[in-house]
């Protein structure tokens, strides 16, 4: 199933927010379904760029590249040095606390996911947003 994912993008040129296709093996039901899928594709397109880390060739960063990333507060050429790979049933079962603790909200369309046992009705083509939730600190006088 293929759906589009806003995902926050790096540049200051282009909008904040941009649609990327994403392919979903099986079509979920639930909203816990759905956060199981999307980690899981998230978690195998992380241990591919891991397990490539080494071998990769980094390519000179363009200065609107640098310019854009220092915007952010990091410049990186997006390499994993670590090399370590993530286990599968520990990203899904820390993905579906953090959803139940708040630390998370999901939007199915304009729609906001309230529960991980919510019927989900999703089509080809459909916008999924995930939107991590800050905590602010501070003190109450």
């Amino acid at each position: 199933m293929r759906l589009n994912v806003n995902i926050k993008t790096l540049s200051s040129r282009k909008p904040g927010v941009a649609p990327v296709p994403f392919e979903l093996e099986t079509a979920p039901q639930t909203v816990g379904e759905l956060i199981t899928e999307t980690v899981k594709v998230c978690v195998r397109d992380y241990n591919a760029r891991a397990r490539r880390g080494e071998n990769a060739q980094p390519v000179p960063l363009t200065k609107a590249q640098i310019t854009d990333m220092a915007s952010l507060g990091r410049v990186a050429f997006g390499i994993n040095y670590g090399g370590k790979e993530q286990d599968d049933d520990k990203a899904i079962a820390n993905a579906l606390q953090s959803f139940e603790d708040g630390l998370f909200a999901l939007f199915i369309g304009e729609t906001k996911a309230e529960s991980i046992d919510e019927a989900v009705d999703l089509h080809e083509g459909d916008t999924l947003t995930f939107v991590r939730l800050t905590m602010l600190s501070g003190r109450m006088w």
